[in-house]
């Protein structure tokens, strides 16, 4: 259990960052905690560390680095990004309790996101009988998640700068509305599927399975959310309403082309 609270320390102090501004818990807070995460759960685990649990190590690595300076860049250089970060209801102070709660859970979340490779690592470590062709299938996913969601966010900013009032249908994104949610929840997809050749305990693969299924709907929620700011932006273009009818949301060839109504869903 010590390595987890290692973990879970370290998880608590980066994300502390939250405390700075709210919404820094879930987006830079996020990134940094998930690289800082990667490159303890290596180090902690040196002896041990296989090729392809420490390529998914540096896959999560550059997923953090990327997303936070991603983040902090746009929040620097985006106007319609500020507006969208700083509206009243993310400004306005909370309760003491509520930022601890909320910092709480973030800590512990990413811990969870990252605890199948330091699972498989630890009980490699215990003289497990792992298969690590379960490690070299996640890994492998894993980069394809990412590479999927930097071409996304490549291709949303190329056709933005040809036309940045217009909703963005081209590319990865005539295949699924989001295409840089999909590759996240590829990504995380792929960390989860080591746990199948990491002869986890069952405590194991409840933390693993909560850490999974937590950001699997964060990225539902994230993606209702832009549904919403998508429809007030573009609700009246005929071009939009068709686009939707026929691109689903979040997983490719997946007929789910809204969330809007479920609520459940608000994050």
């Amino acid at each position: 259990m010590d390595y987890l609270l290692i973990l879970l320390g370290l998880s608590f102090a980066v994300s502390a960052v939250g405390w700075l501004y709210f919404i820094y818990f879930f987006s830079i807070g996020y990134g940094f905690s998930i690289s800082a995460l990667s490159v303890a759960t290596a180090v902690i685990f040196w002896d041990v560390l296989t090729l392809p649990v420490a390529i998914l190590c540096g896959v999560l690595f550059i997923y953090g680095i990327r997303l936070a300076m991603y983040l902090l860049l746009r929040e620097r250089r985006s106007a319609s990004y500020k507006k969208i970060l700083y509206q009243p209801e993310n400004t306005t102070k909370k309760p003491l309790f509520v930022m601890f709660m909320i910092w709480t859970s973030c800590a512990l979340l990413y811990v969870g996101q990252i605890s199948p490779a330091t699972f498989y690592l630890f009980n490699l470590a215990r003289g497990a009988a792992v298969c690590e062709c379960w490690a070299w299938a996640g890994a492998v996913i894993a980069a394809l998640g990412v590479v999927i969601e930097m071409v996304a966010d490549a291709q949303k900013s190329a056709a933005k700068r040809v036309n940045a009032h217009r909703f963005v249908d081209t590319g990865l994104y005539r295949v699924v509305r989001c295409p840089n949610y999909f590759g996240e929840v590829l990504m995380w997809t792929g960390s989860y599927v080591i746990c199948f050749g990491a002869c986890c305990t069952v405590w194991q693969w409840v933390i693993a399975t909560l850490g999974y299924i937590g950001i699997v709907y964060v990225m539902f929620s994230g993606a209702r959310r832009l549904e919403l700011r998508q429809t007030q932006t573009y609700g009246n273009d005929p071009e939009f309403q068709a686009y939707i009818k026929r691109t689903p949301l979040i997983i490719p060839f997946v007929p789910i082309y809204s969330v809007a109504k479920h609520t459940w869903l608000k994050g």
